[in-house]
């Protein structure tokens, strides 16, 4: 997509911003939100120059959920059982940053509701104004949540908090969000964008993409296993592969010479071919 209608994308250095841009409905989540959203982060993954993704919303709000003006989304030719051939829009955003080789900060103001929360789940970072509100209200729609994010809200939260908040479909302040794991860091509704660069320049500067790409998905896809043996397996083929591995050199050179580090290694060419997860097709139909 060369252009964009209901999202901003822009790069500074090596800061990709991608924004929720429909501050007249605010940010009220659309389909073709929904596909830009998805082309964008793809867009900054495959960015070699793109080392962390800033996730935001224009205006006072980050998003209310899908925006019901118009009746809600059009899926009269996608029934149950065409499931397979369709992907609901929350999960084209939340799936494609789940399957980020680069870390994605989401800096929230005002209100992340419904879908609004639910594309959050998958960043690795939120930071949210002291007055944000959240909510998975899913239950008083009557419908059902979205974006996989029972998947990963008790996996941040806990069960038990997550049982809470979508059962009872109700609003929480930032306070709660943050005392419960969901949000890593509160901050003034005008400072949160700065705090949320801040932190990108930090990860930016001072990590390595590739030893990034690898934890972000080790953490995702073997921290839920059975036993530690699986993982341990992995743990040792990376580990044995030091030797040779031009970044882990200039970690401890860079370390040694007490200097920034400057490390060689792209997600494109360096990634341990032997990864499990690298075989695995992330391109969800539409």
């Amino acid at each position: 997509m060369d252009r964009y209608e209901d999202i901003g994308y822009g790069i500074d250095g090596p800061i990709a911003t991608i924004s929720l841009n429909r501050p007249q409905a605010r940010n009220g989540y659309t389909l073709r939100m929904a596909d830009e959203l998805a082309d964008a982060f793809d867009r900054a993954d495959r960015d070699e120059d793109v080392r962390v993704v800033v996730f935001t919303g224009e205006g006072k709000d980050f998003c209310v959920g899908a925006d019901l003006s118009a009746g809600g989304f059009d899926v009269s030719e996608h029934g149950a059982e065409d499931q397979d051939d369709w992907q609901e829009p929350a999960g084209r955003c939340a799936l494609r940053i789940f399957a980020m080789n680069k870390p994605v900060i989401a800096a929230i103001r005002g209100a992340a509701v419904g879908a609004g929360a639910s594309i959050t789940l998958a960043c690795d970072y939120r930071l949210a104004a002291t007055d944000s509100r959240f909510g998975f209200v899913f239950s008083r729609r009557g419908i059902y949540p979205e974006g996989a994010s029972t998947w990963f809200l008790p996996r941040l939260v806990g069960l038990g908090t997550a049982l809470d908040w979508m059962i009872s479909g109700r609003i929480f302040n930032a306070a709660e969000a943050q005392s419960a794991g969901l949000v890593h860091g509160l901050h003034e509704s005008e400072q949160v964008l700065d705090e949320a660069y801040a932190l990108a320049r930090d990860l930016a500067a001072d990590t390595a993409p590739v030893s990034i790409a690898v934890i972000r998905q080790m953490l995702y896809r073997l921290s839920a296993l059975e036993s530690p043996y699986d993982v341990a397996r992995i743990d040792s083929r990376l580990i044995a592969g030091l030797p040779t591995n031009k970044d882990a050199a200039e970690g401890v050179m860079s370390f040694l010479e007490r200097r920034p580090p400057r490390f060689p290694g792209t997600v494109t060419n360096d990634l341990p071919g032997f990864l499990p997860w690298l075989t695995e097709n992330t391109t969800r139909p539409t």
